[in-house]
């Protein structure tokens, strides 16, 4: 049984990621600040973490480690960059930069990459022993150009350079890393925003169907070939025919209509 640890799997992309390796067969560790809410399989470990706290993280290990010896993937999915978009009744997620709140940056940088850095240097140490391991980092279409505002752009070229420059100083003991692009993600937030008209969700995709792509990719014997790159998950789905819950099969996006 594969041991995988999934951050910010209180709720969306993270708490779909955790369900589905449980369900694949993966032994789930699943850290989050709500976690102890989350709606999970009671065979998943919750463990409470707030990964703007080195040591919480550390502690993260600690008991995976206890508990397990192993750990065979990692999913970085920790990011704080969409709460507060609405402010004082506005919203300001989209603002230009020079009118951005400055605790975007901590949401996004702190929360997201940095967060991902340190729980990917606390994996690797666990995964070099077996010369093995898959470290997924979530990210973003915003890499590549201006989606939202400029700090989730940063956010995530930030992620997606991270994996390159991981996956180069991992790739010979045999640790692949990869940067994931969901698509149009049904969230909870997602949801809200289609009940009022704002979003057409007809090519979405559960947060599930995340996971069930990690999944794959983690029972892949040449996930290596793969290491360092941006990977589309509805585009790796199509290639396993892998099937969403509702067993529908998301068109991949693209550059231009992400």
């Amino acid at each position: 049984m594969q041991v995988a640890l999934v951050t910010g799997a209180s709720r969306g992309v993270g708490r779909g990621v955790a369900t589905s390796l449980h369900d694949a067969g993966f032994k789930v560790f699943a850290t989050g600040r709500n976690i102890g809410a989350a709606h999970l399989h009671d065979a998943i470990v919750r463990i409470a973490c707030d990964h703007l706290r080195d040591e919480q993280t550390a502690s993260v290990f600690a008991q995976i480690a206890s508990e397990t010896g192993r750990l065979d993937v990692l999913v970085n999915s920790a990011w704080g960059g969409y709460e507060r978009m609405v402010e004082n009744g506005a919203f300001t997620w989209q603002l230009p930069f020079w009118e951005q709140p400055a605790h975007r940056w901590t949401s996004m940088m702190e929360a997201g990459v940095r967060a991902a850095l340190i729980t990917s240097s606390l994996a690797v140490k666990m995964m070099l022993p077996a010369g093995k391991g898959l470290i997924v980092n979530i990210s973003y279409w915003a890499a590549r150009k201006h989606i939202g505002n400029v700090m989730y752009g940063v956010a995530k070229a930030a992620t997606d350079k991270m994996t390159a420059d991981m996956a180069y100083e991992l790739r010979s003991h045999g640790i692949a890393v990869l940067s994931l692009y969901p698509g149009l993600v049904r969230t909870e937030a997602v949801m809200e925003a289609a009940k009022c008209g704002r979003l057409d969700v007809s090519n979405s995709e559960s947060p599930e169907f995340v996971g069930r792509v990690i999944a794959a990719l983690a029972h892949e014997t040449t996930v290596l070939e793969r290491t360092g790159r941006v990977l589309v998950a509805a585009t790796v789905a199509s290639e396993y025919r892998i099937e969403d819950i509702d067993g529908k099969q998301p068109i991949p996006l693209t550059l231009e209509n992400a």
